[in-house]
């Protein structure tokens, strides 16, 4: 079933990687990369509530999440073709936009769907899982360029647009996955079909966008008192992992090879260094993510998660004391548990906290508490970064280390609820 999350997680494994180097080949300014990086939360607040809505009241021959997430998926993979050969800095920002819209389509039918299988008690195997198939997936993205290089690639060749190529052989590798994996688990493993009940209730609701936005409106009134909850540890968690994406290769060409040119080999061999040990980190996130799930069960997944927090904020901060290359692994295991656990713990204590027959919705909902901190970051880093950060891309990874433990500590003020809000639709 999670076969296809793989090709939707090597794409945003890509973005993390990737895209701020890219901006900088094409000659962006080191303080505007949030503001750049603006295009997937956008999307991800005007297009996921609203397609988690209409994929809860969809009543096509294909299912109500299949006609969402593969389209999204093939959307993803035509910009994923186009991105490494952009020729200018505006190009790049477009393709952007559509990326992230297209993996937005995709993302929150996908864990609806996850949702709309399982029973309850199955719901944290479920999301583990979902979030073993994002390490795998982004182990590979990150060490992708560096196998080519171990392959016999040259690192340092470049097209016309000063992107290296093996830039460009990832994002090809990207687009087939993305295509492919989602195909598979669309015939593998199709949806169950909606009992006759739930389609009668589907039909009789009012359709069309209106209603959609009324449904989300609603949705919003109603939000049960624990993702209520969940919102300070959303903030500063997701303004702390872009914090991390954008500038962690810049952190590392000061600190090992000593440069801030994008054009320069010490920064290329940054990105290198990025990929093997953002590989290492999801490798660990794979294995933790399955690990994770009986203490899990046990402990409960805000105790887990805000422990996986801790860790992840130590690693962070750490980095910038590091000079050698074999040293930054260290630090990696910590990131790694976090981003484990954030890709699927606070999902446990969602669906744990929501009526099964507004998933969608809901699912939708809670991804704008993911994108609106990454927007308050777009706006307010840029306004910081020379003032009050010294203009130190080192400086940006403490501050997200910080982030992180506060994010553990108001996950410790969650209160999930012990039954079932409902029963599966």
């Amino acid at each position: 079933m999670n076969i296809g999350f793989l090709g939707l997680q090597f794409s945003f494994g890509l973005q993390q990687s990737n895209m701020s180097p890219i901006y900088s080949y094409l000659g962006a300014d080191e303080a505007a990369l949030p503001l750049l990086a603006l295009a997937g939360p956008v999307t991800g607040l005007l297009v996921q509530p609203i397609v988690g809505a209409m994929s809860d009241r969809t009543t096509s021959r294909w299912g109500r999440r299949t006609p969402y997430f593969f389209i999204g998926a093939m959307l993803c993979s035509l910009c994923l073709l186009v991105m490494p050969y952009s020729s200018a800095l505006w190009m790049a920002a477009s393709l952007l936009w559509i990326l992230d819209a297209a993996n937005n389509i995709t993302m929150e039918p996908y864990r609806a769907y996850v949702s709309d299988r399982l029973p309850k008690d199955q719901h944290a195997l479920g999301y583990l899982t979902q979030s073993a198939f994002t390490g795998l997936a982004q182990t590979l993205s990150y060490l992708a360029p560096s196998i080519m290089v171990w392959m016999g690639m040259n690192k340092d060749a470049v097209g016309g647009n000063h992107i290296p190529q093996i830039t460009q052989v990832a994002f090809i590798i990207g687009a087939l996955l993305s295509a492919s994996t989602m195909a598979w688990s669309i015939w593998k493993v199709p949806e169950l079909p909606v009992s006759q009940e739930a389609m009668a209730a589907m039909k009789a609701k009012k359709q069309g966008w209106l209603s959609t936005l009324r449904e989300i409106v609603d949705a919003l009134k109603e939000m049960p008192q624990a993702m209520r909850q969940l919102v300070w540890m959303k903030l500063f968690q997701w303004y702390a992992m872009m914090c991390y994406w954008q500038y962690v290769t810049y952190a590392i060409a000061r600190n090992l090879f000593d440069t801030s040119d994008p054009t320069s080999t010490g920064f290329r061999d940054a990105v290198l260094v990025n990929g093997q040990i953002g590989g290492f980190y999801n490798a660990v996130a794979f294995v933790a993510a399955l690990a994770m799930v009986p203490f899990t069960r046990k402990w409960g997944a805000g105790k887990m998660h805000a422990l996986c927090l801790v860790a992840a904020g130590l690693g962070m901060m750490a980095i910038p004391q590091i000079k050698s290359q074999a040293l930054l692994f260290i630090p990696m295991i910590g990131i790694g548990l976090g981003w484990a656990s954030i890709m699927g713990n606070p999902y446990v204590m969602l669906a744990r906290s929501i009526p099964a027959e507004r998933t969608g919705v809901y699912m939708g909902i809670f991804n704008m508490f993911i994108v609106i901190p990454m927007l308050i970051q777009g706006l307010t880093l840029p306004l910081i970064y020379r003032s009050l950060l010294g203009g130190d891309p080192r400086n940006v990874l403490i501050l997200a280390g910080c982030l992180l433990i506060l994010a553990a500590l108001a996950t410790l003020r969650v209160k999930v609820p012990e039954s079932d809000t409902s029963k599966p639709a």
